[in-house]
This record gives structure tokens, sequence and C-alpha cells, in this order.
């Protein structure tokens, strides 16, 4: 009687583990008095400030510590170190920014009656977010180059704005140029990626962190509303 192969049971791969999400509670320890809280936001504040000021992650604890009004010892105690720091006020302005896109959409959706109206108005508001939160997110997009805590929360930012934006066009889809709902929803998807791209390019965000051009800012963003304004109602 030949010998019957045994074949052993395959194991269940292990499920990779989701990433934490980027806030300043998973970055930094949590408080021991009722009064850190306050600590904690002049940390921030201080560390941000330096930041923006210098374009930079260029500071030290002891700056943070002066400039905020905080001992030493307590940054430690809330951050076991200055990447986490730095972690936690990035963190604290991609909820700025997601905040204020959330504002923008629906302000835009409030008074926007038509596609015509909401293109040129989310190109002028969209363009004003990004000019406020510029310095953060240029810091931001380097640190993400080498910081895979960073990286990924900054890539599901990035698509929430896509989806958000696309949505919002896509209220409008019985003016787009074409009834076929995959093509509206791929125009409407390229058009954010082409205002996103035109607007960062011209505010230096990216890896490339080339210089902005000397283009006039009032007349790119009437042209970039209008041109894809045309893009989505073409036949």
């Amino acid at each position: 009687m030949p010998a019957t192969k045994t074949t052993e049971p395959k194991r269940a791969s292990k499920a990779k583990p989701a990433a934490k999400p980027l806030t300043v509670e998973t970055v930094s320890r949590r408080p021991q008095q009722g009064r850190s809280k306050a600590s904690l936001e002049r940390m921030l504040g201080a560390a941000r400030a330096l930041m923006v000021e210098r374009g930079s992650e260029d500071f030290t604890l002891l700056e943070v510590s002066k400039r905020g009004t905080v001992s030493i010892g307590s940054i430690y105690l809330r951050f076991e170190s200055k990447d986490n720091l730095v972690r936690a006020v990035i963190a604290a302005a991609m909820d700025d920014l997601a905040a204020s896109e959330n504002a923008m959409i629906a302000g835009l959706e409030r008074d926007c009656s038509s596609l015509a109206g909401f293109v040129p108005a989310f190109v002028k508001a969209y363009a004003g977010v990004l000019t406020e939160n510029a310095a953060l997110l240029r810091l931001a997009m380097m640190r993400a180059e080498h910081d895979p805590l960073v990286a990924e929360p900054g890539k599901r930012a990035a698509m929430r704005a896509v989806n958000m934006v696309t949505s919002a066009l896509l209220h409008y889809g019985d003016e787009f140029g074409t009834k076929v709902p995959k093509v509206r929803e791929t125009r409407a998807n390229a058009a954010y990626y082409i205002i996103f791209a035109t607007l960062a390019r011209q505010l230096s965000l990216g890896s490339s962190r080339e210089s902005v051009t000397d283009y006039d800012w009032e007349v790119l963003k009437t042209e970039l509303g209008q041109m894809c304004l045309a893009y989505l109602t073409a036949p």
C-alpha cells in the first residue's frame, strides 16, 4: 500500500495591522494634570511658529521652551522626541486643513446654484485655503518623503480631498457635457487634480520645492476656473 502524503494545513497569513491615525494624541503622552492641556497648546504653538518662520524643522526644544513658556521637562514628559513634537504639529495642521476644506465646500454648495458658479468660486476659495496652510503643508510633504508616520496619513488626507471635491462637482453632474456617469466621474476627478496641481506648483508645494513663477496669481485663478469649467461641460 503506497504511503499517503500528509499535508500540513496552511497557516492563515497575519493581517497587517492598520496604521494608527496621525493625531496629537498618538504621538504624545497622556497629560498628568488638568493644566497640561494649556501647556501642550503652548508647545505646539511655539513649535509651529518656529517651523513656519524658518521654513524647516531647524529649531531646538530649548527655543520651544522659551517661546512657549514651558519647561524642557514638561516637553519631554509630553513627547519622547523632537520628531514626535514635529509630527504633532503636522497632525494639528492637517486637522486645521480638513476643517477649512469642509467649511469651504459647505459654503460653496450653499451659495452656488450651478456648475458655472461653483467651479470658478471653488478655484479661488481653494487657492485661499492652500495659501493659508502652505507653510505647514510644504513641511509635511518634505517630512513625508522619509517618515511613514506622516506619509500614510498624508496620502489618506489627500484622497479625502479628492473624494470630497469630486463628489461636490458631481452634485452638478446634469450640467456636465456628457450623460455617462463614469465619464462624469473621470472628468470631475481630473478637474480636481488639474486645479490642485496648478495651485500647488504656484505655491511651491511638493517634493520638488520649485520656486513659484511670476505669473499673475489673480489671472491664474480666473483662467484656471474657466478652463476647468469648459472641460467639464464639453460634449
